[in-house]
């Protein structure tokens, strides 16, 4: 490991002038992924800016009746939170599925969605990688792809998002607030991340010196509260997603579906919000056939690789399971 220089922040603000002043710093989190990434030599910075001390770790209501969390709330208190586990039962699931028990009282929310993807070749420095080093190639393509991209990728990236936490915050159309050297502004988790284009190794559009504060969730609805995140991994714990649906679901009383939310995960660069199969949902009856067809539709976009075309089919049930769950149907 390379030598770097460490300081504690007392202000969101003083943190980002620390970064701003300092090109090559990064902050510091729970550490749980980059301090991973420096022991690996795919991070090496010169200075860690520790925001653990910022007050950062409270978890709100909002005025409007939403839920604002602080980004430095562990992943294990705000699973536990009883007022997430009543109103967003999806983002509490989606939060113990991920890591193991010691990693989760670590990790911080705002470092959940800043994870970088668990690629082999990102993490081999040894090896060429776009995202690494920009020019180098996407070996992934030809090479081990299995866990990697189906939808929305490119021939410069297949990469997928690895966190959990972010799909189900997708489906309930959160929003991060950010403080940067141009003053503090709010973003919608939709914008947060980058497409993979023909230069993937910025994940987000954030600058380097910006500081994700907070997540703001919104007010809880039926689909809120009605909603839950399922994960298929090649283990029972301690995996990353093989792929994983946040859903919830509103029925009308006649019926029918009034309000549907869908967002996959380990698909992706980033949680892949169904709109497609959510337009087609909406006003039609909940059954796992309609279900099937909505998945299928979806999924018609995917681009798969040989060895992970079996993610559209695993995609495609996810969504079918998890519908006919909260809708109370039998699976087709």
């Amino acid at each position: 490991m390379k030598p770097f220089a460490y300081a504690v922040a007392e202000a969101p603000v003083q943190a980002v002038h620390q970064l701003s002043a300092r090109p090559g710093a990064k902050f510091l989190g729970g550490g749980t992924n980059l301090v991973d990434l420096m022991r690996l030599g795919v991070e090496s910075p010169e200075l860690l800016v520790d925001v653990t001390r910022l007050e950062l770790d409270r978890i709100e209501p909002t005025a409007t009746g939403g839920i604002l969390v602080g980004a430095g709330v562990r992943n294990s208190d705000l699973a536990a939170d009883p007022r997430i586990r009543a109103a967003y039962p999806m983002l509490s699931q989606a939060l113990l599925s991920g890591a193991s028990g010691q990693l989760r009282n670590m990790a911080t929310v705002g470092g959940n969605l800043l994870q970088r993807t668990r690629c082999v070749y990102f993490q081999d420095v040894t090896k060429p990688c776009n995202k690494r080093e920009p020019g180098t190639g996407c070996p992934a393509r030809t090479g081990a792809h299995r866990d990697l991209a189906i939808l929305g990728a490119s021939e410069h990236c297949i990469a997928t998002h690895p966190s959990d936490f972010a799909v189900a915050l997708a489906a309930l159309d959160a929003r991060v607030q950010i403080t940067g050297p141009a003053g503090d502004r709010a973003l919608a988790l939709a914008d947060l991340y980058r497409a993979p284009d023909e230069d993937p190794s910025r994940d987000t559009v954030l600058d380097p010196a910006d500081l994700i504060t907070a997540v703001e969730i919104p007010t809880s609805r039926e689909a809120h509260r009605n909603s839950l995140y399922r994960k298929a991994r090649d283990r029972a714990s301690y995996a990353f997603a093989v792929g994983s649906v946040a859903a919830g679901l509103s029925l009308a009383p006649d019926g029918t579906i009034s309000e549907v939310r869908i967002a996959l995960g380990a698909v992706a660069h980033k949680p892949w919000r169904a709109r497609r199969a959510e337009s087609a949902l909406t006003g039609n009856p909940a059954t796992p056939e309609q279900f099937r067809r909505a998945a299928e539709l979806e999924l018609a976009a995917a681009e798969p690789l040989p060895d992970n075309a079996f993610k559209v089919e695993l995609s495609q049930n996810l969504i079918v399971a998890a519908l006919s769950t909260l809708a109370g149907v039998e699976e087709a």
